[in-house]
């Protein structure tokens, strides 16, 4: 059952990746660009897609937070650590960085692959080579 609803979940986010165009890397760096604000060529509906997945997600954030098994079975994975030290200050420059750079988050870039896109193919190896060298280097 855990892995029929994991498969549910991760279908249902990536549909409404595809729906809300957050694939599209342009559609993204339309929305980062803020010097675009003056001239008209602003993009800010992924705002509005940002403010509905929290609309959505909060309350269960909320109901899951008390609890210590989740719904299917398997301990609570919800993150603890409320420190802002400089790996988590390192680590979302870095993918601020790579956001404004290319357009792709790894959800959207995932999603993306679908389409077999050589850039999207590109992006994705090179964050699971970051992904990896991030493990090494902490294991050293």
């Amino acid at each position: 059952m855990r892995i029929f609803v994991s498969l549910l979940c991760g279908a249902i986010f990536g549909a409404g990746l595809y729906i809300s165009g957050m694939i599209d890397p342009q559609k993204v760096l339309g929305f980062l660009d803020i010097w675009a604000i003056a001239d008209g060529g602003w993009d800010p509906s992924l705002a509005f897609v940002m403010g509905g997945g929290l609309i959505v997600a909060i309350p269960f954030f909320q109901f899951a937070k008390n609890r210590d098994e989740a719904l299917c079975g398997g301990k609570m994975g919800l993150p603890t650590n409320r420190r802002i030290d400089r790996k988590l200050i390192v680590g979302g420059l870095l993918f601020g960085t790579g956001w404004g750079l290319v357009g792709y988050c790894p959800g959207p870039a995932i999603s993306a692959l679908a389409f077999g896109q050589t850039d999207t193919i590109i992006f994705v190896a090179a964050m699971l080579v970051g992904m990896v060298v991030c493990r090494v280097s902490r294991l050293n």
